[in-house]
C-alpha cells in the first residue's frame, strides 16, 4: 500500500516544490529524510519516480508550522540532492520563503488580518527572522497582481519580504573568515554571509567574462574544478567545517555590471550555475558589492544615498535587492528588504512507498 501525505505544490519566487505542514512529515529527522527524498524522487537524476522537476530550483522542500514568542510561523527549508540520497536543511532560501504565508493562510495554520497581512517568520534553517507582507484582500490570498520579477513569466501579486538580523546567520559573522578578502589556489575571494554563505570571486580571475549563459559555464570542466577546489577551501575557513557534502557556501563568479546594473553575477549551487539568482545570495552578493575593499565592491558600480536599490544582474535577467545603510556606521548594512512572488499551484496528497514510512512513531 502506498501512503499519502497531504501537501500544496508552490512556487516561491524563482522556485517551486511541495510544501507541508510539519505535523503532517514524521518527527524522526531521518525518517523524514527518507520519505522526502521518496517524495522528490532522489536519488536520480531526473527525479522520474517522484515530483521533483530535475534541477536544484525545483529539488525543494518547505515545512511550516504555527510559532511561538511573537512568531507567527516557522519555516524550515530543505534542499533535496537530485544524485545522493540527502536531504540538506543548513541552508536558507528566500525563494520558498515567497510562499510560507501564502501557505499557511491556505491551510489554516493562520487566519488572514484584513486586505494585507503581514506576519513574522522564523527560518529555523539558520534562525533568521522576517517579515512577509501578502495580499489578503476579503481574507484571502490574492495571487494576480501587476509584480513581475525576472525568471517567471507574466505578473502576479508582490509578497514583500524584510529580512531581518541576517548577517552571519549561517557562519556566525558577516564576514566569517575576518577578512574583506581571502587567496585560495592564488585567487582573491571575499568570504561573507548576509543570510547566504558565498564565496565572490572575479570573474576574469578564472579565465572567464562573467556573461557567459548557465550552459556554457556548466560545459567548463576546467572552470568547474577550480571552483569546487576554492570552495572546499573557503568552507573550513567560513566555519563550515567539511563542504564536501554541502550545498554551502555558494559561489559567486562577480563582474562589471552593464547598462544600468549595479553587479553582474554567475552562481553556482555549488556545482552548477545557476539560472538566476538566489534570494539570499543576491542579498550577500549586494551587501559585498557596497563594502569598500572587497572583491566585489572592485567591480561593481555602487549605487548613492543610505537606501540602495541594488540591481544584481543574472542569466536571466536582474535582481533589484534594497538596502538600508546603517546611520553610524555608513559602509555597513542594517537591513534588507525585496520582491517576490509566488502561487499556489496544486493541492492534494502525495503518495509514497508504504515502507518508507511505516508509522506516525
Amino acid at each position: 500500500m502506498q501512503r499519502p501525505i497531504p501537501c500544496l505544490f508552490m512556487r516561491g519566487g524563482t522556485s517551486h516544490g511541495p510544501f507541508f505542514r510539519a505535523s503532517d512529515l514524521p518527527a524522526d529527522v531521518a525518517t523524514r529524510d527518507r520519505v522526502l527524498l521518496a517524495v522528490m524522487g532522489s536519488p536520480d537524476a531526473r527525479q522520474i519516480d517522484g515530483i521533483g522537476g530535475a534541477d536544484p530550483l525545483t529539488s525543494k522542500v518547505g515545512i511550516v508550522c504555527a510559532g511561538t514568542d511573537g512568531v507567527d510561523l516557522e519555516f524550515l527549508f530543505a534542499q533535496v540532492s537530485l544524485k545522493e540520497p540527502r536531504v540538506d536543511t543548513t541552508p536558507n532560501c528566500g525563494n520558498m520563503l515567497a510562499a510560507v504565508v501564502p501557505f499557511a493562510l491556505e491551510t489554516g495554520i493562520v487566519q488572514a488580518r484584513g486586505d494585507v497581512t503581514t506576519l513574522r517568520v522564523l527560518t529555523r534553517n539558520t534562525g533568521t527572522l522576517s517579515d512577509i507582507e501578502v495580499q489578503t484582500p476579503g481574507g484571502r490570498v490574492e495571487y494576480a497582481g501587476s509584480a513581475r520579477i525576472d525568471g517567471v513569466p507574466g505578473t502576479a501579486a508582490p509578497v514583500n519580504i524584510a529580512l531581518l538580523d541576517t548577517a552571519g546567520s549561517v557562519c556566525g559573522a558577516l564576514f566569517p573568515t575576518g577578512n574583506l578578502v581571502d587567496v585560495f589556489d592564488g585567487v582573491d575571494v571575499t568570504c561573507i554571509d548576509n543570510g547566504m554563505p558565498v564565496v565572490v570571486m572575479r570573474a576574469a580571475d578564472l579565465g572567464v567574462t562573467g556573461y557567459e549563459s548557465r550552459d556554457e559555464l556548466n560545459g567548463n570542466a576546467a572552470l568547474k574544478r577550480r571552483i569546487e577546489s576554492i570552495r572546499l577551501q573557503a568552507g573550513p575557513a567560513m566555519k563550515l567545517g567539511d563542504v564536501t557534502q554541502k550545498v554551502v557556501p555558494k559561489m559567486c563568479l562577480a563582474s562589471a555590471p552593464k547598462e544600468t546594473g549595479h553587479l553582474n553575477t554567475r552562481f553556482f549551487i555549488p556545482h552548477d550555475c545557476h539560472s538566476a539568482v538566489g534570494v539570499l545570495g543576491a542579498v550577500t552578493a549586494a551587501t559585498a558589492a557596497v563594502t569598500p575593499g572587497t572583491v566585489a565592491n572592485r567591480v561593481a558600480r555602487v549605487p548613492d544615498g543610505a537606501r540602495k536599490a541594488f540591481s544584481v544582474q543574472h542569466p536571466t535577467g536582474e535582481f533589484t535587492v534594497v538596502l538600508e545603510m546603517d546611520a553610524a556606521r555608513p559602509n555597513e548594512v542594517a537591513r534588507a528588504s525585496l520582491l517576490r512572488t509566488a502561487r499556489l499551484m496544486m493541492r492534494g496528497e502525495v503518495l509514497i512507498p508504504g515502507d518508507i514510512w511505516k508509522s506516525h512513531s
